[in-house]
C-alpha cells in the first residue's frame, strides 16, 4: 500500500511518518468563513461611513445609508479577495518553507496597496480616506484570520512520548 494513498506511515523510521500534513477541507472552509468576514467588514464599514460619519462613500449621498449595487460589489469584491488569498496560502503552504511569513508579508503588502489606491484617485479627500480605513480593516482581517487557519490546518506529527515510570521495553 502506498503512503500517498493512506496518510504517513507509523512506522518510527519512516520519515514520513515526522511531517507535518496539510488539511486542505480546513484551510478551505477557513477560508470561506474568512471570505464571509470580509464581505461583512466591508458592509459594517459603509453602514458606519455612510450612516454614522455622514460621508457618501461608493455612491451619492442621496442613495441612503447602504448606498447602491457599488456596497454589495465592493462586499462581493473583498469575499473574492479572500478566497484569492486562500488559493495563495494553499500554494505557499505546500511549495515554500516558512509559508506563514510568506503569506503574511505578500498579504501585508497588498493591503498597504488597497490602502493607498483610493487615496490616488480625485474623490472627496473624506470620501478617499474612509474607503482606505475600510480596505486597511478588511486587509487586516483577511491576513489574520488565514494566518490563524493555516496553523490550524496543518497537522503536526505527534511527539514521541517517553514510556511511562517502571517500564523496561
Amino acid at each position: 500500500m502506498s503512503d500517498s494513498m493512506y496518510g504517513p506511515s507509523s512506522r518510527p523510521d519512516d520519515p514520513a511518518a515526522s511531517r507535518a500534513r496539510l488539511r486542505p477541507g480546513r484551510l478551505w472552509a477557513g477560508g470561506l468563513a474568512t471570505a464571509v468576514v470580509a464581505a461583512l467588514v466591508v458592509v459594517v464599514g459603509v453602514l458606519l461611513v455612510r450612516g454614522v460619519l455622514n460621508i457618501p462613500v461608493l455612491a451619492p449621498s442621496g442613495r441612503g445609508t447602504y448606498g447602491d449595487s457599488s456596497t454589495t460589489s465592493y462586499a462581493v469584491a473583498a469575499a473574492a479577495a479572500a478566497l484569492l488569498a486562500t488559493a495563495l496560502l494553499h500554494l505557499l503552504l505546500v511549495a515554500v518553507p516558512r509559508p506563514v511569513a510568506f503569506f503574511g508579508w505578500i498579504g501585508s503588502l497588498a493591503t498597504a496597496a488597497a490602502v493607498l489606491l483610493p487615496l490616488t484617485v480625485t474623490d472627496p479627500v473624506d470620501s478617499a480616506l474612509a474607503t482606505a480605513a475600510i480596505n486597511l480593516v478588511t486587509g487586516v482581517a483577511i491576513v489574520s484570520l488565514l494566518c490563524a487557519v493555516a496553523s490550524a490546518a496543518v497537522q503536526r506529527p505527534e511527539e514521541p512520548r517517553p514510556p511511562p515510570p517502571g517500564y523496561y521495553g
